[in-house]
């Protein structure tokens, strides 16, 4: 297993150290092991946390939500693999939520003759999703 030095890390993830510091104090991320000179050391699975930790930054999330969300993923699964993954589809649907959202009133608005359209050229796959996506939110079904 590689282990990293903060720097190291910090050159990787693209994240600055004093960022990564902080992130290890609130609990985020953690040191894999100390160095024999004392040195936080850190894992492969730290730099793809913190990959994780960018990407919902980017979806507005706060350092609280974020910390609660990997929290509860952990709960779930150990396996580092499989939390990367149902975190990554959790962010996944969390995005297609936000863009139904935005096409909705659109949806709305269309005639009885443009939703035949769209529902020839939509996958059956892609129907499901946006009328179950629609549904969560309240709205109406595209059928």
């Amino acid at each position: 297993m590689k282990l990293y030095r903060i720097g190291e890390l910090a050159r990787l993830s693209e994240i600055s150290p004093r960022t990564i510091d902080y992130y290890t104090k609130m609990g985020l991320v953690e040191p894999e092991a100390r160095s024999d000179t004392n040195y936080r050391l850190y894992s492969d699975e730290t730099l793809k946390r913190l990959k994780r930790i960018n990407m919902m930054k980017k979806d507005k999330y706060t350092l609280e939500e974020i910390k609660a969300s990997l929290l509860l993923w952990t709960k779930v699964s150990h396996d580092e693999i499989v939390t990367d993954k149902l975190s990554s589809i959790q962010l996944h649907l969390q995005q297609l939520q936000k863009e139904v959202q935005e096409i909705s009133p659109i949806i709305d608005r269309m005639k009885p003759s443009q939703m035949k359209k769209l529902n020839k050229v939509l996958t059956p796959h892609t129907v499901a999703c946006l009328e179950a996506l629609l549904l969560l939110l309240g709205k109406s079904p595209l059928s």
